[in-house]
């Protein structure tokens, strides 16, 4: 039996669907003879592409189109896994051959970015100078990775996404034709999930054709794809906005126990989202196209626990130089982010600007909430208001850009008249201990006492990170991060 995606393939333009900025143009150009020697097919997969391909390959010919035929004169070649350079050679000693029967001899050219470079340059000499019976119809789904010279000496069609509603009519329409029994609100189903690729849509609307001899209902389309209810997707969206960590991961624990997919919970709360857009769900948008292989699962629940903004961002908070919290120089490659891990919320806090940013007790708690394990306030006991950390770590530059590139990857405290310096790897700890190298520190420091911590170790005000904690407790499992923020990241 024909799957339904190929046993409904279009054979002429008039029958391509929701493709008409393509189609109408195609035909015009035949009517009035004026064919190009090379057409390039951009757009997503499953949007007709290849079909639109093999029609105008026919039409061009006046050859009766038939899914199963073949012609010596419609040349196939899959990019993929004719990409090399001697592929494109036997192309071009073959295109010099006049066609057999048609007026042209055509190749279709799929998925042409997967060429190499060297095969691209191959095939540019034949597009400047083509014969005069041949043409080229490039498809692709990467238009970026066809280089320049090729697409200028195309011309280049966009397919786009079939719009919801063609695309139910089409499948609609396709079902009736079949005797498939399937509501209106579960076809509705189908449409989503297919995402406008005509190819996907029909694909699943043939997998869900035998779910039962009765009506296909919605529910029942649902449960076949492991599909979550839209409620629990609105209510997984309204705990993030209200930052109810508890609830979140209780609803995510439960959806992924039912058989829901991490990746397609992720599917379809940005689809929700893009759907009705508010202003606290949009972080999400940055976040939830991450959770993927490995670890899907884990990587969704860091998305949803990193809670909404509500406060000033510390990466865009800086103590001022005069004042020892101030960790790191901003001109740090890492600075904006080591520059909030001791900003004092005692001491005035500026922006970049050096205009003072003036933060009440509630915003000072938002923004303790937002840092979590990435935040230390010194307890001012025995501090040295003279040391100037900016000050120290462009003298160690000066000294030796070694030394500095490692002191870059620690964190510090003064207390007690000595600089406490945390390394965040052992090699780290390994270097800044070499005698020459902390003689450095010391003569950079004006001759102040320099402890360099074991890898490991951490001021003794760290908050410890109370939402990898909930997550822990109700998942079931032990959540590690030493090294605050984001578990994943690099």
């Amino acid at each position: 039996m024909k799957a339904l995606y190929r046993k409904y393939r279009p054979c002429k333009l008039a029958d391509v669907v929701g493709q008409e900025q393509v189609t109408d143009i195609l035909a015009n150009s035949l009517k009035q003879g004026k064919v190009s020697h090379a057409y390039l097919f951009i757009g997503p997969r499953g949007t007709g592409k290849t079909s639109v391909a093999r029609i105008f390959a026919h039409e061009v010919n006046g050859f009766k189109y038939e899914l199963e035929d073949d012609y010596v004169d419609i040349v196939e070649i899959d990019g993929a896994s004719n990409r090399g350079i001697d592929n494109i050679r036997e192309l071009r000693e073959k295109a010099a051959i006049a066609p057999t029967s048609g007026k042209y001899k055509v190749y279709i050219i799929d998925e042409v970015h997967m060429l190499t470079k060297e095969a691209f340059n191959a095939l540019l000499k034949t597009l400047e100078e083509p014969p005069a019976h041949v043409i080229f119809i490039m498809a692709t789904t990467d238009a970026y990775k066809v280089p320049i010279t090729i697409t200028s000496r195309a011309q280049t069609y966009t397919f786009k996404l079939a719009d919801s509603k063609v695309m139910l009519n089409h499948i609609k329409t396709i079902a009736e034709k079949e005797k498939i029994k399937i509501t209106d609100d579960a076809l509705e189903v189908v449409v989503k999930r297919g995402g406008g690729s005509f190819r996907d849509t029909l694909s699943l609307l043939d997998q869900i054709s035998t779910l039962s001899d009765d009506t296909i209902t919605k529910d029942l389309v649902v449960r076949a794809m492991g599909l979550p209810e839209s409620e629990k997707i609105t209510e997984l969206l309204a705990e993030y906005s209200s930052s109810d960590v508890v609830k979140i991961t209780t609803l995510i624990k439960d959806l992924l126990s039912s058989g829901v997919k991490p990746e397609t919970l992720a599917e379809e709360m940005i689809t929700q989202i893009l759907a009705n857009p508010r202003q606290e769900l949009l972080p999400l948008l940055a976040k939830l196209p991450d959770v993927k292989a490995p670890f899907p699962e884990a990587k969704l629940v860091v998305a949803l626990a990193s809670l909404p903004e509500k406060a000033p961002r510390a990466e865009r908070v800086l103590a001022s130089p005069s004042h020892p919290e101030a960790c790191r120089s901003p001109q740090s490659p890492r600075g904006s982010r080591a520059a909030s891990r001791f900003v004092s919320l005692r001491t005035p806090l500026r922006q970049d600007n050096d205009a003072t940013l003036s933060l009440n007790n509630s915003a000072k708690e938002a923004v303790e909430t937002e840092l979590n394990n990435d935040i230390y306030i010194n307890n001012d006991k025995g501090l040295s208001t003279d040391f100037d950390w900016n000050a120290f770590t462009e003298k160690v530059q000066s000294l030796n850009d070694a030394v500095y590139s490692q002191l870059m990857k620690t964190l510090h405290e003064v207390s007690g008249g000595t600089l406490h310096i945390y390394p965040e790897r052992k090699i780290v700890k390994t270097i800044l201990s070499r005698e020459n190298n902390k003689r450095i520190l010391v003569d950079a420091a004006g001759g102040i006492h320099i402890e360099i911590h074991e890898f490991g170790e951490k001021p003794a005000n760290a908050k410890k990170d109370e939402i990898l904690s909930k997550i822990s407790d109700i998942m079931g499992g032990e959540v590690q991060n030493d090294r605050g923020g984001n578990p994943f990241e690099e």
